[in-house]
């Protein structure tokens, strides 16, 4: 399933690289491939057909990097955090808390969840550790994501991985070699931009005074300013030339689509600088370099002669065409029961498969935190629709198998949240009222008119046309990990009938 918006995308990829010339690409004889991405084996000048193949290795391997920078610009172009938009300047959190409960197509993304309260913000440690200070959560299931500029999920803090006692953090970016205080763990990053996404279990709309209350005590303080009374800048500068109101989906898509190879090549070598590749990335990199890719260096576009800019260029386009094939193609994403996810926690050098993630939807949590069941259409392939009543049964003994809590939930086909007249987007066993089946087995009903009295607290409310559903299981046990656990198919189980009960419509 992907992004709605990816089709725009899709759009601008096809008119850029039907652009491309035909300089011959290198014998097979002196490339290498690592995880798909082709490159030279020789060193020294290159040949423009050298050039081209590894223009195109450095936009497949430099897309994520490029992107998160243009994310992270825009997410911290404020002067101060701003929890309508969910942002914040480098080193601040923003509070936004939960996105709204209620079904509304100005949601900053499609597919949003109702699960949990968040924080979040972009880090730059290059000076110095950041401290994050997380609260005893009470048994409130809570994990902090950390995400490099590589799009590489770190391993992962909160109730799974640290326990849900308080504790400090200091995330320590490369290269920083100092003394942490006795009472402040280490953590150390890979590279210096990283951003940290706080998420705590909310019990529905009634507990998120308690989710904010909680969130509240989240904070991050520079190591420097670590056992004083810190309070972070009241206002900040912000770049005029970068528009926060982008924050999130197709505005990032876009910018990074739409750059020149010149703009592309001279950013991810300035990023590159303070966010190291991996040693495994070695032989890529010492290729890269034969182009002026160098990390650090600024890229000399205009230095190139008009034959190397030419094959660069095509290079570029054929690197646009790699990433975005690999994105249609779903590598990595498992197929069951009409059911779609990724059981992936790490990309290393697999870079077409990164990439994918990237366009498909940046930013998941590790499976171990976060396992997520996508569907659209029944097991035999035919799409969802409000036009029939469907159920989704589970045995007593087949529930999602988890340590925290799961949900499944409910969108329209542009992916946003449905409306309804109980206000019910999503439907899971820790907001009560699902009531079980004699025998312990559970149906949840998903459709668009009410089931009936008796059955409308199991009742998934469906639009009148097509839909998804995610269905996702927060620290799910090994069974769901190891994929010997998958959902059952949504069973078809007739027509929608006509009834006197309130019906939902497409938001």
């Amino acid at each position: 399933m992907k992004p709605f918006w990816m089709l725009s995308i899709l759009v601008i990829v096809i008119v850029v690289i039907s652009g491309a010339g035909c300089i011959t690409t290198q014998n097979a004889s002196t490339n290498q491939t690592i995880d798909g991405i082709t490159i030279p084996t020789t060193t020294g000048p290159p040949t423009p057909a050298e050039a081209r193949q590894i223009a195109a290795a450095a936009y497949v391997y430099g897309y994520p990097v490029v992107w998160d920078d243009v994310s992270k610009d825009h997410q911290t172009a404020v002067p101060a955090p701003d929890p309508a938009l969910g942002v914040a300047p480098i080193n601040q959190l923003a509070r936004p808390y939960q996105a709204q409960l209620t079904a509304s197509s100005s949601t900053p993304l499609p597919f949003p969840t109702y699960d949990f309260g968040y924080v979040q913000g972009w880090l730059n440690l290059t000076k110095e550790p950041m401290v994050l200070s997380v609260p005893a959560s009470n048994g409130r299931y809570n994990v902090i994501q950390l995400v490099d500029a590589w799009q590489e999920d770190l391993p992962s803090l909160g109730s799974r991985t640290t326990g849900n006692e308080s504790g400090a953090f200091a995330l320590v970016g490369p290269g920083w070699n100092g003394t942490l205080p006795a009472n402040v763990t280490r953590t150390q990053t890979p590279t210096n931009t990283i951003l940290l996404v706080g998420r705590a279990q909310q019990n529905g709309p009634a507990d998120l005074p308690a989710t904010a209350a909680f969130l509240d005590n989240f904070t991050l303080t520079p190591l420097s300013a670590w056992g004083t009374n810190y309070t972070p800048p009241a206002t900040v500068p912000v770049n005029p030339n970068v528009n926060s109101t982008y924050v999130r989906g197709p505005a990032i898509y876009a910018e990074v689509a739409n750059m020149t190879p010149s703009k592309f090549y001279g950013r991810m070598a300035a990023v590159m600088s303070g966010n190291p590749p991996y040693s495994a990335d070695k032989p890529l990199v010492d290729q890269l370099a034969r182009i002026g890719i160098v990390p650090g260096t600024p890229f000399n576009w205009n230095g190139l002669n008009t034959t190397m800019q030419n094959a660069i260029t095509q290079g570029y386009q054929d690197g646009i065409s790699e990433a975005y094939t690999a994105s249609v193609s779903s590598p990595g994403i498992v197929h069951n029961n009409g059911w779609d996810t990724s059981y992936i926690a790490t990309y290393g050098t697999n870079y077409t498969l990164r990439d994918a993630g990237v366009l498909r939807g940046a930013f998941l949590n590790l499976p171990q935190d976060g396992l997520y069941f996508q569907s659209n259409t029944t097991a035999t392939g035919v799409p969802y629709s409000g036009a029939n009543n469907y159920v989704l049964h589970f045995t007593n003994d087949s529930t999602p198998p988890v340590n925290a809590f799961w949900s499944l939930t409910m969108y329209n086909s542009q992916g946003y949240p449905v409306t309804n007249s109980l206000n019910r987007y999503t439907i899971a066993p820790h907001l009560g009222n699902m009531t079980y089946n004699p025998d312990g087995s559970l149906d949840i009903y998903i459709q668009n008119a009410s089931p009936g009295a008796s059955k409308e607290f199991n009742w998934l409310p469906a639009p009148s046309g097509a839909f998804y559903l995610v269905l996702r299981l927060y620290w799910p046990q090994e069974s769901a990990l190891n994929g010997s656990w998958v959902p059952p198919a949504v069973q078809t189980v007739g027509p929608a009938t006509t009834t006197t009960n309130a019906t939902v419509s497409a938001s």
